[in-house]
């Protein structure tokens, strides 16, 4: 069986319908890029999971290199994210840091490296961790919607106060929140070369 490798950056121009990428819809994936208490411990970092890749970053090894790469371990990939921000994936009753339903387990982080200086491009080989901690945002336009393909967009954000609350009340909480902050180079957004399909609806309860 083969495992997806979902790789940040790395865009096709078709969507999986051979329709031009230009005219799919956008579901966008927040990444805690920042750490609430400039964590350096290695041991904080997401465990390896039972069925890592053999070349997956992943516990220590992981923690060591984002140290190296950012100073600190992001939130996006601490095994217990920081109690003052509440990501979406995992779901708070799942016990496995990133894990949301139709993800992929790992993701491709080097041509990333590569776009935010970290290391020299173009990339020598994949490098493998762990799915991250993250949120998500779609367009207006597509807050309901029928089955249809998206195109996942990661977005990196850099800024704490840009994170958003759980009640909804604060941080990137729509599209427009987002290009804010992208626009302030508080966040940085990027294509990728994952999809996913399925319907979105507006929950009578909806906050973030």
């Amino acid at each position: 069986m083969h495992r997806p490798i979902s790789q940040p950056i790395t865009e096709p121009t078709q969507d999986p319908t051979g329709g031009s990428i230009d005219n799919t819809a956008h579901l966008y994936v927040l990444l805690p890029m920042f750490s609430v208490d400039n964590d350096r411990n290695p041991d904080h970092a997401i465990k390896c999971p039972a069925e890592a890749r053999p070349d997956e970053l992943c516990g220590a090894r992981l923690g060591e290199a984002l140290v190296k790469f950012f100073g600190f371990i992001p939130e996006a990939w601490k095994e217990k994210v920081n109690p003052a921000i509440t990501p979406q994936c995992p779901d708070p009753g799942h016990h496995v840091p990133g894990t949301c339903t139709m993800h992929s387990s790992s993701v491709d982080l080097s041509t990333t490296l590569v776009a935010l200086g970290k290391i020299p491009g173009p990339p020598k080989q994949p490098i493998f961790v762990p799915t991250p901690n993250h949120d998500h945002v779609v367009d207006d336009d597509f807050v309901t919607t029928g089955q249809i393909w998206w195109e996942v967009r990661p977005v990196l954000v850099m800024d704490k106060s840009d994170w958003p609350a759980a009640d909804g009340s604060s941080g990137i909480t729509s599209s427009e929140k987002m290009d804010e902050a992208e626009t302030a180079q508080r966040a940085i957004e990027v294509g990728s070369n994952f999809f996913l399909f399925f319907s979105s609806q507006l929950s009578a309860h909806a906050s973030h």
